[in-house]
């Protein structure tokens, strides 16, 4: 998005300032604003009025839209509508959002009023806005938009409604329904935007998966081991797996039968677990090639937690950094490889000796790499099998492991396995 070039049409069309103007803009997309909304708002204010949409333009199907498209007529159905607030130049503003379907595609919405449609009408809308959404093009819907029943019903391949199993949970989902059980839950203070704010944090699990979830409005029902329907939540990523949200909105609802949870994590191949984009809880099996740098007897920050490097935090300066294990693997199986990210206290047991037998060893050695190195001594060319949190960004997959034991089977066979399941 080029805020400079609208700033520099606007400012034409309006005869004013483009500094002013630009500095409006970048206020309003700060919040989050859609850039054709954030455009009317300084039209407005500077006289100019709505400006720059046509009243009626094109019908479009769903597949052909694209961001480059300023304002489109789309006929579609609703397949959900979810309902949270957001925070917009100082107010709060509550919106709606979920997803359309036609029978070309499907494409996200936010109506920036509540036009009164619910999941399976079919509509006719018009005059709505396009931005760019997280690489893809979204509707906005306004007060410039027009939304009617359609002539007729439109008729879609997609599921209508919110319901979703847990596996089927992606970052960015709005409207979703769950039904599960609360494995984990926690009361939080956070700083939040009107100041110390107390939230719930934990992990829900059915038959399929297990997310982590977070309340931002707590319900007493969220109690672990209690079973719940649980609707209208979106999707954030959190630590590159997907993690559901609860608002003032969202509906928990005690279930009137326990919810089955999977005892153990979907086994995949490195490269099906890395192309999913991130996974909460997942198992792999491969061979250790690498003990990587930084392994073995490291130093923490007391602050955040961070790993020390040279007495120097990234956050925090120059600090006293806490003695801690910690070892970074490199496990391949055949597909891909990964980092896997082992924990103190899985740590001193390949290590065969805790923090205080961590410490004797550098001493009596004078090196504190005696430690990293014996751990690569045991575990370089060993098969393991290994369930955790997986993450995928720019650097790299990353697994944080939650169990790591010595493979029983060859992790060759074992992805070619998972592959053949996972793709049929």
């Amino acid at each position: 998005m080029d805020v400079n070039s609208h700033a520099e049409e606007l400012a034409s069309d309006l005869g004013v300032d483009k500094a002013e103007v630009k500095a409006d803009l970048e206020n309003l997309l700060e919040y989050s604003v859609p850039i054709d909304e954030a455009k009317q708002s300084v039209r407005r204010k500077h006289g100019g009025g709505g400006g720059g949409s046509s009243p009626t333009p094109d019908a479009v199907d769903l597949a052909n839209i694209t961001i480059d498209h300023g304002n489109v007529t789309v006929t579609a159905r609703v397949l959900t509508r979810g309902t949270r607030t957001i925070r917009y130049q100082g107010d709060d503003l509550t919106i709606r959002e979920g997803e359309l379907a036609d029978g070309t595609g499907t494409i996200s919405y936010t109506a920036w009023q509540d036009f009164g449609f619910e999941p399976g009408d079919s509509l006719t809308i018009g005059n709505a806005g396009v931005r760019e959404w997280d690489g893809s093009p979204e509707l906005n819907l306004n007060d410039s938009t027009t939304v009617a029943i359609a002539d007729d019903p439109v008729n879609v391949d997609h599921e209508v409604g919110g319901d979703r199993d847990l596996v089927d949970i992606a970052a960015g989902d709005r409207g979703r329904n769950v039904e599960v059980r609360v494995l984990e839950c926690e009361e939080k203070t956070i700083s939040g935007r009107d100041g110390e704010t107390e939230i719930l944090e934990g992990v829900v699990g059915d038959e399929t998966a297990k997310l982590p979830f977070t309340d931002w409005d707590p319900s007493p029902e969220l109690e672990p081991g209690a079973d719940l329907r649980i609707e209208d939540v979106y999707v954030r990523e959190f630590r590159g797996v997907p993690s559901i949200n609860l608002t003032e909105f969202s509906t928990v609802t005690l279930l009137p039968n326990p919810v089955t949870v999977a005892d153990d994590a979907p086994r995949l191949s490195v490269a099906d677990a890395v192309d999913s984009g991130g996974m909460f809880d997942v198992e792999l099996v491969g061979n250790v090639l690498e003990v990587r740098d930084g392994s073995g007897l490291i130093e923490r920050c007391p602050e955040c937690g961070r790993v020390v490097q040279n007495g120097q935090c990234r956050s925090h300066g120059a600090v006293d950094g806490e003695d801690d294990l910690r070892v970074k693997a490199i496990l391949d199986d055949g597909t891909a490889t990964v980092t896997v990210v082992l924990d103190d206290e899985i740590t001193a047991e390949v290590y065969g000796g805790g923090l205080d037998d961590a410490l004797s060893a550098a001493k009596d050695a004078m090196d504190k790499d005696v430690v990293a190195d014996a751990i690569a001594e045991g575990l370089v060319g060993g098969a393991y099998r290994v369930r955790g949190s997986l993450s995928v960004d720019e650097y790299g997959a990353t697994l944080d492991a939650t169990a790591f034991e010595v493979a029983d089977d060859d992790p060759a066979d074992v992805a070619r396995a998972a592959l053949t399941e996972v793709r049929g």
